[in-house]
């Protein structure tokens, strides 16, 4: 059975993992530096629940809260996508409705 989460990572740590996913859909965050070809991402991930332990332990994905869990995304998550029309004190839910505009796919559903 799978699962889906909301993470921040970046691109490069989202390939590393890829392959291990169900399913998966990301939204570039910011433009890289030109010196830093790895951008950030928020990406939703379906897969089993080994693999969401796993991410849960790498240091390069910052898990959000449950979409449904009455619970701010961290001030980290929110200074990433502020850009993207997500108010301060936003859950992850509120985040998925902003960004949804732009990638509908990144809309939490249940079923």
């Amino acid at each position: 059975m799978t699962g889906k989460r909301y993470y921040m990572t970046t691109l490069a740590a989202w390939q590393q993992h890829a392959a291990r996913f169900a399913n998966s859909h990301f939204i570039v965050l910011d433009a890289p530096a030109a010196a830093e070809e790895d951008p950030r991402i928020l990406v939703l991930v379906e897969a089993d629940e080994g693999v969401h332990l796993a991410l849960e332990d790498e240091a390069a994905f910052e898990a959000l809260p449950h979409p449904l869990a009455q619970k701010p995304i961290s001030d980290a998550a929110h200074a990433a996508l502020s850009a993207h029309g997500v108010a301060p004190g936003a859950t992850t839910f509120d985040a998925a409705e902003a960004l949804a505009r732009l990638h509908p796919l990144l809309r939490h559903r249940v079923f």
